[in-house]
Parts: C-alpha cells; sequence; structure tokens
C-alpha cells in the first residue's frame, strides 16, 4: 500500500472504531442474548436456542404489539410525510405572502424536546381538568379517557409525536420544492393548470428524490421515535394497546428482565424494518427521480 492508502485507512479508524463498539458490537451481542434465558442479574444464562423466538411468535401479545407498529407507521405516514408534503407546496407556491412566518411557526417544533412535548400535551389533553377538556365541556362534548381507550391513545400518541417531527420534515421538503424549476410553474399557470395538478405532476415527481428520503425517516420514526411519548404516558397501557415493538422489547428487558425475549424481538423488528426497506426500494424507489 502506498502513503495514501494507508493514510486513508487512518483517517477511516476512528469513525470504524466508534461504529464497530456502539452498532456491530450491540448487535452481535443482542444475537447472542437472543439464544438464551438470562435476568440480567443471574451470572449465568441459560441456553434455550430458538425457544425465545418461538414463544415471540407463539404469544398473542406479540401480535398486537406488531399490528399497533404498522398502525403507528400507517399514521405517521399521513401526517408527517403526506400532510408536510401539501403545506410546503401551498406555502412555497401558492401564498404569497408571510412565507417565514409560516415557515418559522411550523418548524418551531423541531427544536423542543419530545419529553417536554410528552408532558405538555399530557395536561393540554387531560380527560377531566386540561384547557382541551374545559374548552369542549363548554359545548356539552365528553373527552374521551384516551389514556385507557383502544385507537385513541394510538391518534393521541401520534399526534403528540407528529408535533415534534412535522417541522423537520416539512422543511426538508419546503427546501426540495423550491429547487424545483419555477419556469415549469409558471408555465402551467399561465396554460391555467390547477394547482392540484401542478402538485401532482410537477412537484411531486421533481421532488421525490427528497420525498423517498422523508418516507423512509417517517418509517424510523414509526418504529424509534413514539417509544418516548409511550413512556412518559402509557407505558404501553392499557394492555398493550399503545405498545409497539421497540418500546415492547424494553418493557421486556428493563421492567419484566426477560433479556433473552427482549433480545429475540428486536432482532424480529431489525427483520421487520429492513423488509419494510427492501419493499421501498423494490416498489417506491424505482419511480424516484434524481436530476443528476
Amino acid at each position: 500500500m502506498n502513503r495514501e492508502t494507508i493514510k486513508f485507512y487512518l483517517l477511516l479508524l476512528p469513525s470504524l472504531a466508534i461504529f464497530l463498539l456502539f452498532v456491530f458490537w450491540p448487535f452481535a451481542y443482542s444475537v447472542y442474548l437472543s439464544f438464551f434465558d438470562w435476568n440480567m442479574i443471574s451470572p449465568e444464562k441459560k441456553f434455550v436456542g430458538l425457544q425465545n423466538y418461538i414463544d415471540i411468535i407463539k404469544d398473542p401479545i406479540s401480535y398486537k404489539v406488531l399490528v399497533n407498529t404498522f398502525i403507528y407507521i400507517g399514521v405517521l405516514l399521513l401526517m408527517n410525510c403526506i400532510i408536510p408534503y401539501i403545506f410546503a407546496f401551498v406555502i412555497d407556491v401558492v401564498l404569497k405572502r408571510f412565507k417565514n412566518f409560516y415557515k418559522t411557526a411550523l418548524f418551531l417544533p423541531a427544536v423542543i424536546s419530545l419529553v417536554v412535548g410528552s408532558i405538555l400535551f399530557t395536561w393540554l389533553l387531560n380527560p377531566v381538568s386540561g384547557p382541551v377538556a374545559i374548552i369542549l365541556g363548554w359545548f356539552d362534548v365528553s373527552m374521551p379517557m384516551w389514556t385507557k381507550t383502544d385507537g385513541w391513545v394510538i391518534v393521541i400518541l401520534c399526534l403528540i409525536t407528529s408535533w415534534k417531527v412535522f417541522g423537520y420534515n416539512f422543511i426538508v421538503l419546503y427546501a426540495a420544492i423550491n429547487g424545483v424549476d419555477r419556469e415549469l410553474i409558471e408555465a402551467a399557470r399561465l396554460d391555467r393548470v390547477p394547482a392540484r395538478k401542478i402538485f401532482m405532476k410537477i412537484i411531486l415527481p421533481l421532488s421525490s428524490a427528497t420525498g423517498i428520503y422523508v418516507l423512509i425517516i417517517t418509517v424510523v420514526q414509526g418504529l424509534q421515535y413514539m417509544f418516548t411519548p409511550i413512556k412518559i404516558i402509557t407505558q404501553g397501557g392499557p394492555n398493550y394497546a399503545s405498545s409497539n415493538a421497540i418500546y415492547h422489547a424494553f418493557h421486556e428487558a428493563f421492567v419484566l428482565y426477560r433479556t433473552g425475549h427482549s433480545a429475540a424481538l428486536s432482532i424480529l423488528t431489525m427483520l421487520i424494518f429492513f423488509v419494510l426497506l427492501l419493499l421501498e426500494f423494490k416498489f417506491v424507489e424505482k419511480g424516484v427521480y434524481y436530476e443528476n
């Protein structure tokens, strides 16, 4: 190897070491633990082979949590991918005034901690004494006990998470739409093309490279970002109705001390995410427009 090659590997070594320490080693150790029955206290681990995976497959709670996970992903795709796309288009192309105000207002929650947001929304949406419940009471409308109601709990938790991540997705999509050639849009307006068709036929295809990025990170948010509001507000309840795959793995490991079961669940969750990425690249990526 010449000096340039050696220099290349030396510069790469710190990043590679960090990656091995904080990514590959935890992953390999999780795979190892998934074949054992261990409570993190006993000095000995009991080898059980594939029994942890079999228990997960046989457990009806696993399927309930899996369904919850896909519901989270679906709702967040609507709230954090489709709606920000429409907002970015309207503010950049349709509106003429106060663009900076709307951009700032929509992005501002992105800099606030999700923990703070979860606590804030817990107070705002308190079914008994929260401001929203009091206002609804003026119109003789009662607010449901959403923390104890299947369906409602997922919607509210998605709303809290969307409040946090909406602004980031919006500003990324806004930048992509702002980069679309204005001459194409102006030509379409001169031909009296409606805004709906401008969005579908011009904006959406030409900004699809950024759109696919937002789609991927939104799927990640459905698996990962939901952990914080679940942990702070519901702890997976009622009866696992708000738990998702990430929180369920945490619950198994650090609440029930079923480390092997949690490790197996984490590996299966990673495989599900990998399959989602494969489907995305197979059916969505091929329709993406890359300018260069």
